[in-house]
């Protein structure tokens, strides 16, 4: 047998670069991950939640509060990768309650607007989110 798939040829392929991201302008991970990944032509955010990166708490308000704050924390995320908002190719958008689907989109569709192309996405609602946050949303976008 031959090619790529021949039995002790693995060190012909190289392993795939991965570069962890971390800003000060995002909440600092609350485990064992790393605030975004690069790897390839992407770059991977960890779920972020409505944290205040200055404080460290939870931001007051609503929905409507908790998800500027969240798609602040993956802009800062995603700018230190050197990638930014109208990058994004896929979220996933974790409610804790789906009732809160129209008050989040409003503020989420400022962010990726119906004319500019925005990402795929999926909303579920988790039966509880860390910290008792309202919405927790995770990006995977281009690099530039």
């Amino acid at each position: 047998m031959s090619g790529p798939f021949q039995l002790g040829r693995a060190e012909a392929y190289p392993a795939p670069m991965r570069e962890a991201v971390s800003t000060d302008q995002a909440p600092k991970a609350i485990g064992p991950y790393s605030q975004g990944i690069k790897a390839g032509d992407f770059v991977y955010t960890a779920g972020q939640g409505p944290i205040d990166p200055a404080t460290g708490k939870l931001v007051e308000g609503g929905i409507a509060e908790q998800t500027r704050q969240v798609l602040k924390n993956i802009q800062a995320i995603l700018k230190a990768a050197d990638s930014a908002l109208d990058l994004v190719v896929k979220t996933t958008v974790f409610l804790s309650d789906m009732a809160a689907f129209q008050a989040m989109n409003a503020v989420y569709a400022a962010s990726f607007p119906p004319d500019k192309k925005p990402p795929a996405s999926t909303t579920i609602q988790a039966a509880k989110l860390p910290l008792g946050a309202l919405v927790v949303i995770d990006a995977v976008a281009l690099l530039k």
